[in-house]
């Protein structure tokens, strides 16, 4: 699949901002299963911009200032990416749970990717003792660890109601569990959580979603924005492997990474520092539509 996507983000403040410092992660990654055609980056009405080097995690960060005082701040973001990613398919002899754990607690890769580094408990996704025993249900050790996967991946999305107004970008993962309600970040951190106090190494995945579905398929949830799903690292043989908690699938054709973490503070699409008075207001729009050819 070839797809053109546009990400457009507008800030509108109530009184001048004087002064802002964002970091921006918004270009797709390298990564596999996918290639980055062309990439272009507008800012309204101007500001500087620099490469900045990510603190932690698998992202393009680009560092904007804006020293002119401004009502309003768009950032639109356009990028055409190839994807060609199969869908993983579970086997008698893919590695355990058990002996994922294992492998990952052995390593010696010190790199961004490295599974040892999405073991542990992050900012954002604590470990917590009810998420970890309700998902510990399909985390049998002698479990293959695609099968395991998928079937987690699944049970959150039939137990769970996507309700955007159930929670807020800071509300914590047992929030959310209690309530059995949220959006896609939610539940990654939901089954991530689960994933590392089963002792896995388990990332959080940021990108985008196909917005119009091939023909005779239903739409999938969370295309409107920015989407996000969960990487498990599944043994040398398999590497990481995604899966979408929101919709219950594998992480294949319909998904472009653009950032990868051990939480949402590793790769949100834009953070930073606004000094001025008043209220702000965000408006954001996404469309990945696919293209011929």
């Amino acid at each position: 699949m070839r797809y053109a996507i546009r990400h457009v983000t507008r800030f509108d403040y109530a009184e001048a901002a004087g002064f802002a410092r964002c970091n921006l992660r918004l270009k797709p990654i390298l990564w596999s299963g996918q290639v980055l055609e062309d990439y272009h980056l507008s800012v309204e009405p101007g500001g500087h911009t620099a490469p900045a080097r990510a603190q932690a995690g698998l992202a393009n960060v680009l560092r904007l200032v804006v020293e002119k005082p401004e009502r309003e701040l768009t950032i639109e973001s356009r990028a055409r990416v190839t994807v060609d990613r199969p869908i993983p398919v579970p086997a008698a002899d893919d590695p355990t749970l058990a002996e994922i754990a294992v492998q990952a607690r052995a390593s010696r890769d010190a790199g961004p990717a490295s599974p040892a580094s999405y073991l542990f408990p992050s900012p954002h996704i604590p470990l917590d003792r009810d998420i970890g025993a309700w998902c510990a249900e399909e985390l049998d050790p002698d479990r293959g660890a695609l099968e395991a996967a998928i079937a987690l991946a699944q049970r959150i999305q039939r137990e769970f109601a996507f309700d955007t107004t159930a929670t807020l970008v800071d509300t914590p993962p047992h929030v959310a569990f209690a309530k059995r309600g949220g959006v896609c970040q939610d539940f990654a951190q939901i089954m991530i959580s689960g994933l590392r106090a089963a002792g896995l190494p388990a990332a959080y995945a940021s990108g985008y979603l196909r917005t119009l579905p091939p023909p005779g398929q239903p739409r999938l949830v969370g295309a409107d924005a920015t989407h996000a799903w969960v990487l498990l690292w599944c043994g040398a043989r398999h590497g990481w492997v995604g899966v979408d908690p929101t919709n219950g699938i594998w992480m294949a054709n319909d998904h472009v990474v653009v950032a990868i973490g051990r939480d949402y503070a590793d790769i949100a699409p834009i953070d930073g520092v606004v000094l001025g008075s008043g209220a702000q207001t965000m408006h954001v729009s996404v469309d990945v539509a696919p293209l011929e050819g």
